[in-house]
Parts: C-alpha cells; structure tokens; sequence
C-alpha cells in the first residue's frame, strides 16, 4: 500500500460530502413484487433526448418500470418528469447501449419473461426492435447483462445472465439456469450460445481486466442460496470457454464494480454479497483480496443495534468529493425478511482518503437510509459537476440524492465517440494526467446490479488547474495526449 499512498498524497483532502433528497420533485417510482423480484432493482442512466441532462429508466418488478426525463435546470434541485414509455412490467433491471450505432441510445431491457430490445427514436421515444434485431429471448428470469463489440461487427455481442429456471418443477435448489450469449451476423442476431454452467448470476461484466486487447466475461453468482459447489466465473468470450487456471472462490454475489483505484492501469473490482463486500486488486495476472484494513468490506451496518450481516447489491466507484480519489457507493437491503441477515441496513458511501483507507460517510452524508435497496447509480444529474445518487429500492420510493458538498475539486469529463459501429467506443481505456497522476478508466457496458450508464467518463481532479487527457480506441490504436478544459466536459472523436 506504500505506493498507492505516495500516488494519492498528491491530491489534498476536500470536504465530506453531503446529500439532499429531492425525490419528491419527481413522480413517485417503486420496484415491486414477490419471490421473482426480491433480486434486480436496477436503473439505466442516460440521455434519451440530446439535451446533456441524464433520463432514468427505472426496473418496477411487478410495477410498471418508468422513464423519467430530466427536467433539471444546471446547478438546481434535481426534477424529473413522466417520459412516453408503454407500459411495461416484468423488468428487472435494463442497460444503455446503441445497438445500431445510430447516435440515439437504445435499451437492453431485463424482464422476468422474455427480455426486451428497445430502439431509441430521439426524443426519448422508443419502440420495440426485439423482433426487428432477430432476438428471440427466451422466457427466463433474466438478472444480469453485459455487452461489447467483437472485431469486425456492426452490432454489439450481447450476454444475458440468468437466474433461477423457473420452468424447473424440481426447483428451486438446484435449479440455477443457464446464461445466454447472442452474437449478431451482419444487422441482425444469430441463435443464442449457452454459457455454462450457470450459478444464479446476479450480476456480469466484460472487461479487459489486463489491457491486452482481449476482453473476459466475469460473472458473479448467487450460488449459496440454490446450487452446491457454484463459484464466481471468468470466461474466454470468442472461442468461449471457461478461463484455465481461474482460482474459484464463492460468496453470494450480488453485483460487481471496477475501476482503476491504485493508479497503475489495471481495474480493480468490488463484489457485493450476504456478508463480505469482496474488493479485489489487479496484481495483472490475477486478483488479490483487499486487507480488512483498507475499510471496504462494509460486512455488518455501521448504524443501529443489528449486528447482522449485511447483504449488498449495486456497488460503484465514483468520485464523488472531486478529490481526485474513487469513492465506493454500496447499495445495502435485506432480500425480504431473512432472519440471518440485517434488516435495517444503511446503504455505504465509503470515501477514500489520501492514505488509500476508506472510511464511512453515509451518515454524515444523509444517504443513509434502511429501505431494501438493490440498483443505484452516481451520476452529474444537474451539470455541476458533482455526482449524484439514484437509489431503486424494493417495496420503497426511489430515492434521488443531488449532492450539496461544499469545497469540492475540480473536475473534467470525457466523452470518447467513433464515426462508425460502436459509436459510443465500448472497450476502449479513457487515460487523464493531472495533478502529477494518471486516472484511468473503461468505458464497459454491464456490471453494477441490473443497471447501467451511457454517460461521458467522469474524473475529479482535486486542486489541478490544468489536465491532458487521451483515448486507447477499441482496436488498440492510441490517440494522442491533449489538454482539456477543467470544470468540463470534452468530446474525443475518430
């Protein structure tokens, strides 16, 4: 940890953060249901009308799921209104993406039945492509996505990742389903390629965890609750196969978020579970589990009389002071009332300081809130520069945070766009110099828990003045260093 320390010190400390619900500018939003929906939760966070204010997209379970455009003025109280959306129920979570590299973002939409593929219209209008794209989704209990673009196509690989198979009269112990690939030939999608074995996965991400050039599916699994002997999986993608040599270990995984925290490159990543949340250093051939010390296992509730464990959900790395330092946000809840595990358990804002240890702001914060929260995301919802938090809670209204912290750094935003098929650069490495320090980040489409963003790359800067940023595009071709306006965001394009 000497290095990551000497790295760090170079950017001062700024303030804690603070928070202000402002939920109750917006339509009211709640994630519901029964057995189907005690999981996913998930929320997708994008512009669905070009007007640079992130829309939401909203899982309902049981509920229909809600659009909600933006209608916040730069700087001012986070609202939102009612977006021209059928009905839909079912969903589970969805994920932003342009399929059709058309330059308007389309949807990956997760369902308890068959999932669905929504085109983006602009406006935030959107229609049903499923069938137009030659996807034929199965009538699964869909819980997890990923999606990248493989060399030489138009469309995205797309990765679905499954729960229990309910069609299973012997279930629901043992009864894991299967997780799908579909792999598109020329516009339109061929029949899918099953991955297994399948553990409950609950959560998914493709990345180029070492930076070859070669990009890995890691799934994370609810293997506790419904299979013997389930581990986390990485997988080859094209030919697919389980990756050789992978060390298996087993938690209750719930969701997963990576991001380059120690400064050399290479992503970390965190995996939420009943107990533990699991953060992991890239060592380049493999991971290495996090000391206790460093404060991020945010294992029991750190409010309250319930020494339970806690169970974790969407996890994501943001940084939210402008510090120049990733913070952690952790959505915490109880799956419905099960007795092993806390019930009142506050969701984490853990803060990274210049020493490298997390430390809890949650309460302090005013995030910390005991409803039964699965999917989130930080994101600048009002242009300020700060990131916000939106949180989907089970049997309980959404909750959106617009954040207030005084004294925070700067910032800069960077927003990498190619000309042809994958518009929006999927799999390419954002790399910003500032303050005597490299940031790196990828831009991925999966992770989280069941829900994602489309949005430009966000990097706090702390007291620098001045920044350079460069983009490492798909193919592997390095763009070159260029300075950048700081307290801003900057379009890269090739």
């Amino acid at each position: 940890m000497r290095v990551l320390a000497a790295i760090l010190f170079a950017f001062p400390a700024c303030a804690e953060p603070l928070f202000v619900n402002d939920a109750a500018l917006s339509p009211p939003h709640v994630y519901g249901g029964g057995w189907e929906h005690f999981v996913g939760g998930g929320v997708a966070v994008f512009d669905c009308n070009g007007d640079a204010r992130p829309d939401l997209f909203a899982a309902g379970g049981e509920n229909p799921a809600s659009l909600l455009v933006n209608q916040s003025e730069p700087l001012g109280a986070l609202r939102f209104a009612a977006g021209p959306l059928a009905p839909i129920s079912g969903v589970t979570g969805a994920y932003p993406l342009d399929i059709d590299s058309d330059g308007l973002l389309d949807l990956a939409v997760l369902r308890v039945g068959p999932n669905m593929l929504l085109r983006g219209l602009g406006g935030c209008a959107f229609i049903d492509a499923t069938a137009d794209w030659g996807l034929a989704p199965r009538d699964a209990w869909t819980t997890a996505f990923a999606a990248t673009w493989e060399e030489g196509s138009v469309l995205p690989t797309l990765v679905f990742g499954n729960y229990v198979d309910r069609a299973n009269p012997n279930g629901p112990f043992e009864a894991c389903d299967s997780n799908e690939i579909y792999r598109p030939i020329g516009r339109r999608y061929a029949e899918l390629e099953p991955v297994l074995p399948g553990y409950c996965a609950l959560s998914m991400l493709i990345s180029d965890w070492q930076r070859t050039g070669t990009p890995e599916l890691r799934i994370s699994n609810d293997r506790h609750y419904y299979v013997r002997g389930g581990y986390e999986q990485m997988f080859h993608l094209n030919p697919l196969a389980e990756r050789m040599g992978w060390p298996h270990f087993s938690l209750w995984g719930m969701g997963i978020a990576s991001r380059d925290i120690t400064g050399d490159g290479l992503p970390e990543v965190v995996m939420t579970s009943m107990g533990d949340q699991l953060l992991q250093f890239n060592r380049g051939d493999g991971f290495e589990n996090a000391p206790f010390s460093l404060g991020t296992y945010a294992q029991r509730p750190y409010l309250g009389d319930d020494g339970r464990p806690s169970t974790g959900w969407h996890a994501e790395f943001g940084d939210v002071n402008n510090d120049g330092r990733l913070d952690l946000f952790i959505a915490k809840g109880n799956v419905d009332q099960m007795p092993s595990n806390a019930i009142h358990d506050p969701n984490n804002l853990l803060m990274q300081g210049p020493d490298g240890v997390f430390h809890e702001a949650g309460d302090s914060a005013g995030i910390a809130t005991t409803e039964r929260s699965r999917g989130a995301a930080l994101a600048d919802l009002n242009a300020d520069g700060l990131l916000d938090l939106v949180v989907v809670n089970r049997r309980a209204p959404l909750e959106i945070w617009r954040n207030i912290s005084a004294d925070s750094g700067n910032w800069a935003e960077i927003d990498p766009v190619l000309s042809g098929a994958n518009r929006r650069a999927v799999g390419a490495w954002v790399e910003l110099r500032a303050g005597g320090k490299v940031q790196s980040a990828e831009v991925t489409i999966g992770g989280g828990h069941a829900g994602g963003q489309a949005l430009p790359v966000h990097f706090g800067l702390g007291a620098a003045r001045e920044a350079e940023a460069r983009v490492i595009w798909p193919d592997g071709s390095v763009g070159n260093w260029q300075s950048v306006p700081v307290n801003a965001a900057t379009r890269f394009m090739r």
